[in-house]
């Protein structure tokens, strides 16, 4: 077996700075509200002389102004079993340990290939998260969590290797019971080495069974014993801003963190979201609710970040907001669009899904609609919309005869590259308007036809048409029609793209 262990040093100051990553001096503080003590510090406060243990005081009196914000022990364990979630993308055995997250990985090196690189995806999905980590690899999941107090990169991938690792830790770094740490020097005991050569005996009388059970545990000559993680069924995450922001675009950037780990949570389950709720808080514990709805489960963070963009720029704040909230229940199975093995459209192209989606965040739900069929041959009436908007995506199917092929109106094809779609039919436009209306200016020039067109007797609305396709004065190819046997009075039908 080979177990990864991810140390977390700043969780709880990394879990503040994802609020606000341009904030000056911070300090996280923690203790009685007459003796508190600074517990964590960032750069900028520990360039301007502040320290963890310093007396918050102390640091007031050193430097004028700095942010001082409460230790939050919830919201460590939060983000800690959030992590734990991301991690799981790439085990199924995944355990809690202080402040570290372990994970069997033997199995996963053969679907993401050797220790180095799932070592880089493991530290890319944690950087781009906002936490920093050390990361190990050992036989076992305590001489993996030992070594990250060690050192940062180190890979013990045999029990031989491991145990020889082992053997130059430093007592104080083994993490092992207080009691044994802090008297074990005493006794001329400085590193794990030493310790594990001294009879088991002797051990058992000073400090008990529990320290060599701990030992045995850490060289694998007994199982872990740890608990397995599993991702929680919802995912409910809440930001709580630095100050109170009255604008939605002071929103943008924790939308973002939101949104982005929601998805990484959605990689850990392999699953996609299809609804979620996003909860401004205000004052007095008053709520808006923002809902994001799609139409297919989705996890890809950009687009959830869109779509959850284009929602909340419809809101007119009622009051200044003080924490953002994102709750999603609805977790359905993913299943990633796939591509043909010789597909040609650009490697960046937008699939028509996401395409639709944002033009249902940006435009509204009934902004953008399902094209029906019909078998009226009248092009003014050869679409419809369907009873439901977008009920399954944009149609792109025939719509009776003497029409062809419309893709909602976003057809790629040029004119010159239209083909019938029945023997003997014309090109059609990829532009149909709505309805005739009379084409302005000079005379055009005939390019093809005519197409005669004669129907509708059964419903009283009776046409008959010469339909051409012809280039306007400014170089326009459209689709017109005129009465049979004449070349004036020009009604416009549709354009080509």
């Amino acid at each position: 077996m080979l177990w990864a262990c991810i140390v977390l040093p700043h969780l709880a100051l990394d879990g503040v700075l994802r609020r606000n990553p341009q904030s000056g001096p911070l300090v996280l503080v923690d203790g009685p509200v007459n003796a508190r003590r600074i517990v964590s510090a960032n750069r900028e406060a520990r360039e301007a002389g502040l320290h963890v243990g310093q007396r918050l005081s102390a640091a007031q009196a050193l430097l004028t102004r700095f942010d001082a914000v409460p230790y939050d022990r919830a919201a460590v364990d939060r983000w800690h079993r959030f992590l734990a979630a991301v991690a799981y993308r790439y085990s199924s055995e995944v355990s809690l340990l202080p402040h570290a997250i372990v994970l069997e990985v033997s199995r996963s090196m053969s679907l993401f290939g050797p220790w180095p690189r799932l070592e880089a995806m493991l530290r890319a999905d944690l950087a781009a998260l906002g936490f920093r980590h050390r990361i190990t690899a050992a036989p076992t999941p305590h001489a993996a969590h030992v070594l990250a107090g060690v050192s940062d990169g180190q890979a013990v991938l045999t029990p031989d290797a491991m145990r020889q690792a082992l053997q130059r830790v430093p007592i104080g770094k083994s993490r092992l019971p207080a009691m044994a740490t802090e008297t074990l020097p005493g006794m001329g005991i400085r590193t794990l080495g030493q310790l594990l050569a001294l009879p088991r005996d002797g051990l058992r009388r000073r400090f008990g069974a529990g320290l060599l059970e701990m030992l045995d545990r850490l060289t694998g000559d007994l199982p872990a014993g740890l608990d397995s993680y599993r991702p929680p069924d919802v995912f409910d995450l809440r930001i709580e801003l630095m100050h109170e922001v009255e604008n939605i675009a002071s929103l943008v950037f924790p939308l973002r963190r939101m949104t982005g780990d929601l998805a990484a949570y959605l990689a850990g389950r392999d699953g996609g979201v299809q609804r979620f709720t996003l909860r401004l808080e205000h004052r007095d514990g008053r709520v808006t609710e923002v809902p994001v709805g799609l139409l297919t489960p989705e996890r890809e963070p950009g687009m959830l970040f869109e779509l959850a963009r284009g929602r909340l720029d419809q809101v007119q704040l009622p009051e200044p907001v003080l924490a953002m909230r994102l709750v999603a229940r609805e977790l359905p199975p993913f299943v990633p669009a796939g591509r043909d093995l010789f597909d040609e459209r650009p490697t960046h192209a937008l699939p028509l899904d996401q395409l639709r989606e944002r033009l249902r965040a940006r435009l509204g739900d009934r902004a953008v609609h399902q094209l029906d069929s019909t078998t009226d041959p009248r092009p003014e009436r050869a679409q419809a919309v369907a009873g439901n908007p977008c009920r399954s995506g944009f149609s792109r199917e025939a719509f009776g005869p003497g029409f062809g092929i419309r893709d909602s109106g976003f057809a790629k094809a040029k004119a010159s590259r239209l083909k019938p779609l029945l023997q003997g039919i014309g090109p059609r436009p990829t532009w149909l308007l709505d309805r005739p209306i009379p084409l302005r200016g000079a005379a055009p020039r005939i390019l093809a036809g005519p197409e005669r067109l004669e129907t509708g007797w059964w419903d009283g609305g009776e046409v008959c048409r010469d339909y051409y396709v012809v280039e306007t004065s400014l170089g326009q190819h459209a689709w017109a029609f005129c009465a049979p046997g004449e070349q004036d009075g020009w009604m416009l039908q549709g354009w080509f793209a």
